[in-house]
């Protein structure tokens, strides 16, 4: 069995029931803030956003799921604490979802094919369970999946993402009726729920896993995609709402999408799960007029 703990101050903190565990916790969020301090003069920025990415992932949200699951990664955790670059693996992780799951809010399947004439979005703001929660209630979305895309190895755990070392990102795609809900409101949503303009952070999750992200399969996808962050950087510089930071999101084709561990699936809906959200949205709004249709037009 396992105990939520009242957050740390770091990400989503889940560890067994042992005192030996909580006391750990607390010293890692001491001892990150000094390795955080030292190593800004001493390491190159990659070699710092590894520390501080794991340190983010996988001493605060780890330790979740089954022991049985527990279990099955447990290799995959020495990797990343001591050394060695992960490898990922040829099949799908051992615990991501069955291929007959059901999305936990539609009922509808986690897996394609989908029906005919849905289509999908994927995104990167940060923490994935937050993201999947602003729009797996959304009317229009069929299914949601959360998972890791952009990195260079194949069927990567979370333990390995979280190293840092992967070049993943945290990513969730929404399969989605365009009849019903358009693929510029589910953009309104990435950028009024997130903050774009700080590089690999989102408040206080840290790492190349929660770099901002927008990754299109259609060029009509990427035209609007790019109008929008035109649209909204401007908003964001006669507003001040950026501190004079650029937006930071990359716009790329998707990539391949690797499932993440079932436990991670529709968490914010379920049963025990903490109400948690890391990401730091900049309070800006934008219009979907100021971009929507040129871009259509352009496409």
């Amino acid at each position: 069995s396992s105990l939520f703990y009242p957050k740390s101050g770091l990400h989503h903190v889940c560890h067994p029931l042992t005192q030996a565990a909580l006391m750990a916790t607390r010293v890692a969020t001491a001892a990150r803030s000094r390795v955080a301090r030292s190593v800004r003069g001493r390491l190159p920025s990659p070699a710092a956003l590894a520390i501080l990415g794991a340190g983010s992932c996988l001493l605060a949200r780890s330790f979740v799921g089954s022991p049985a699951a527990q279990g099955a990664r447990g290799a995959r955790t020495a990797r990343a604490f001591f050394g060695g670059a992960p490898t990922g693996s040829k099949t799908p992780i051992p615990d991501a979802p069955a291929p007959d799951a059901k999305h936990f809010i539609t009922g509808h399947p986690m897996y394609p094919p989908w029906p005919a004439g849905m289509e999908e979005a994927m995104f990167g703001m940060g923490c994935f369970w937050c993201s999947e929660n602003l729009y797996m209630k959304m009317p229009g979305v069929y299914s949601s999946q959360v998972g890791y895309a952009g990195g260079d190895i194949p069927n990567p755990s979370y333990r390995d993402i979280c190293s840092s070392m992967t070049g993943h990102n945290e990513v969730v795609r929404v399969v989605y009726d365009p009849k019903v809900v358009s693929y510029a409101e589910l953009l309104k949503v990435f950028w009024e729920r997130h903050d774009p303009t700080t590089p690999n952070q989102q408040g206080n999750d840290r790492g190349t896993q929660y770099r901002s992200g927008i990754y299109y399969y259609t060029e009509e996808q990427k035209a609007i995609a790019e109008a929008s962050k035109a649209a909204y950087g401007k908003v964001l510089e006669e507003g001040g709402q950026s501190w004079g930071r650029p937006i930071s999101t990359e716009i790329v084709p998707a990539p391949q999408f690797y499932y993440a561990e079932d436990y991670h699936q529709q968490y914010d809906a379920k049963p025990g799960s903490r109400q948690y959200c890391g990401l730091s949205p900049t309070g800006a709004k934008i219009d979907i007029a100021s971009f929507d249709g040129a871009a259509k037009a352009a496409a």
